[in-house]
């Protein structure tokens, strides 16, 4: 009689939490699509609780150091790159939309997902197109959406925060002080933006430190395959990360765009070794 060869627990898990992230995508697939073709209220929030459950299939804790300047009527928030997980990790505290590399557009299935949540796409090798992106940057601020951008441009091992780009930084508020007069579209126009940086550091798994060399189970960088990344999480689950908020800055048209991003990649960098740390 041949030996039955039972699957072990950690696959378990992950067939249960992938059955169940399957269901819940293939529910809120149709009413996100039916809310954006409308434009209704429920198109940012359904998102939020997309992202919500997917923490709890993912077997994400997620810990809030401060908090969000949700009174500023434009903001536009710099976070330090690790994985695909940024997204689910900061989609599921409030409305948020985020600026992503063309390529992502092309994604199977989660290139669907991330144009349903109203992603702005960046090509980044075609510098041409940086007023364009400038401007629908600027239109969704206007409409008081709080975009996400990675100005890092890639994702890096966790474990550092690499230099920040400032040219979509600096397209940002050039459009909100200026190209967008005379839109039919949108809000009104913007005469400032407030850039809050915000750091990303994921610290434990199953309750203990990461350390330095088993931080890569969460980071998803280099030439990383992403369904294999995505099931090793599903296997192990129980990951820590920590959002930390950093003071906003105020950009205007004054204000030259390579300083303040220099002043928020020194505070992301600060948060986020801070962060791994644990202090």
């Amino acid at each position: 009689m041949p030996k039955v060869i039972l699957p072990d627990s950690a696959t378990i898990r992950a067939v249960l939490a992938a059955g169940f992230l399957i269901i819940v995508t293939l529910t809120g697939l149709p009413l996100q699509a039916f809310s954006v073709a409308l434009k209704l209220p429920t198109a940012r929030w359904i998102p939020v609780l997309y992202h919500r459950l997917a923490c709890f299939a993912l077997g994400i804790r997620v810990h809030n150091k401060g908090h969000l300047a949700q009174e500023k009527s434009a903001l536009l928030i710099t976070a330090n790159h690790v994985s695909w997980l940024d997204i689910v990790v900061l989609g599921q505290s409030q409305p948020l939309s985020f600026i992503a590399k063309s390529e992502v557009a092309n994604w199977p299935v989660f290139g669907y997902l991330a144009k349903l949540q109203r992603t702005i796409f960046v090509n980044r090798t075609r510098r041409s197109e940086t007023g364009k992106v400038a401007n629908a940057i600027a239109k969704r601020l206007a409409q008081g959406d709080a975009m996400v951008l990675f100005p890092e441009g890639t994702s890096s091992d966790g474990n550092r925060v690499l230099p920040f780009r400032s040219a979509l930084i600096g397209a940002a508020s050039t459009a909100m002080t200026g190209s967008m007069t005379g839109s039919k579209e949108g809000g009104k126009q913007q005469e400032q933006v407030w850039i809050q940086p915000v750091s990303l550091a994921y610290t434990a798994l199953h309750g203990l430190p990461m350390g330095h060399q088993h931080r890569a189970l969460a980071a998803w960088y280099g030439d990383m395959d992403l369904l294999p990344h995505l099931w090793t999480l599903l296997k192990e689950g129980a990951l820590d990360v920590t959002i930390s908020y950093g003071e906003p800055i105020l950009f205007d048209r004054t204000i030259d765009r390579k300083q303040v991003a220099k002043q928020a990649e020194d505070q992301v960098r600060a948060l986020t070794r801070k962060a791994l740390l644990g202090h």
